[in-house]
């Protein structure tokens, strides 16, 4: 664990976001693929809010800026109004190189279930549900050229 601000161990910890498509446009999509927000990283840095738009490598000439090794670089943006969102082992990098807290842990944290995992997960296992049923359904062809074999034969007229 690295030093904090007061000398203390610190555990860098980051919750793992709800992944969505990326550019769905949804609020949602500014989490995907475990990416965190200003939030997340005043928390996991120990700074405020203010040190940490001042350590991040934005240009309000330039949406994505070029790589910078002395500053905490955010994901791609396609639009000047998308959030900065970062990516945890860029967090850990920074605080590691720039910061030099000594050891850095990044601990990625699953979110608590939201009502469309809820859906999805409902969804699944109905999906076993009708797939248990249909492996056990008498006189099902054993691979999908048997059953269009089956199928052909019924369709076609005896010559």
């Amino acid at each position: 664990m690295g030093l904090g601000a007061a000398g203390l161990p610190q555990k860098v910890a980051m919750p793992l976001e709800e992944a969505a498509p990326v550019g769905s446009g949804e609020v949602g999509s500014e989490a995907s693929e475990g990416l965190i927000g200003i939030d997340e990283v005043q928390k996991a840095l120990n700074r405020s809010r203010a040190s940490v738009y001042r350590y991040t490598n934005t240009d309000p000439r330039n949406l994505n800026p070029p790589f910078n090794p002395r500053k905490l670089n955010p994901e791609y943006r396609s639009d000047q109004k998308d959030p900065l969102m970062f990516h945890p082992n860029e967090v850990a990098r920074f605080a590691r190189d720039v910061l030099r807290i000594k050891e850095v842990t990044v601990e990625v944290l699953n979110s608590p279930s939201t009502a469309t995992q809820q859906l999805l997960g409902a969804i699944l296992e109905e999906l076993r549900v009708i797939r248990t049923r249909l492996d056990h359904f008498d006189g099902r062809p054993a691979d999908l050229s048997a059953r269009r074999d089956q199928h052909d034969q019924g369709a076609r007229p005896a010559a």
